[in-house]
């Protein structure tokens, strides 16, 4: 796994907040599909322009299926 700041991210990476979050909760994570990289970013939604988790796809695929 690596752990990158935000700003090493691309600036136009689209971050997708879950379906079931609340319009205004507080205890959310954003997710994006790094294209091309095989991987994807986590982060806090409260922390935009904190770091992001970035994880391989088939990491993430295993924790979204478990849970």
């Amino acid at each position: 796994m690596n752990h990158r700041a935000i700003s090493q991210l691309s600036s136009g990476t689209a971050w997708f907040k879950s379906s079931y979050s609340a319009e205004n909760g507080t205890a959310c994570v954003e997710v994006a599909d790094l294209a091309g990289t095989g991987h994807v970013g986590v982060r806090d939604s409260k922390q935009k322009a904190g770091p992001a988790l970035v994880v391989p796809a088939s990491a993430w695929a295993a924790f979204v299926g478990g849970v």
